[in-house]
């Protein structure tokens, strides 16, 4: 919530430091006074004007900086949202959980086969061999003739 209402603040001090930029005269502006400009200090006054607007952008400038150092502050503050938060890097660096052995026993654990084993088995003495895999299937007989 207090993240939101400074977000809000931190938008409208924005707008508001355009909006007095743009307002005040740059240096140049005395130079389009002598060709025929010169009504251009006539709305606030010849030097009110100046002195007014840009104590007002360096308030809001200030508001400005101050309010984006407490959103940055906000932003990295550990808390337990933040601390969950983990990257792909993160997880790179860490190494992977060792499986458990045997209680008191040193021997590394053997990985469990997926499979059962296709290797054949010796024939017994005495026997003929038997064929190893399944053998191709035989093509069914042609129907006779009409």
């Amino acid at each position: 919530m207090l993240r939101l209402i400074l977000t809000c603040v931190q938008v409208f001090s924005a707008f508001v430091i355009v909006g007095l930029v743009l307002l005040q005269r740059g240096k140049g502006a005395e130079a389009g006074a002598g060709f025929g400009a010169g009504a251009s200090g006539t709305v606030f006054g010849a030097r009110g004007a100046t002195t007014a607007l840009s104590r007002a952008t360096a308030v809001f400038a200030a508001i400005f900086m101050l309010n984006s150092l407490w959103l940055a502050y906000l932003g990295t503050s550990t808390s337990k949202a933040a601390e969950a938060q983990k990257t792909i890097l993160d997880e790179a660096a860490t190494p992977p959980p060792k499986a458990p052995t045997g209680a008191g026993t040193s021997a590394p654990a053997t990985p469990p086969t997926s499979a059962p084993s296709t290797a054949p088995t010796p024939p017994a003495s005495g026997t003929p061999a038997a064929p190893s895999s399944n053998p191709a299937p035989t093509p069914a007989p042609a129907p006779p003739p009409k």
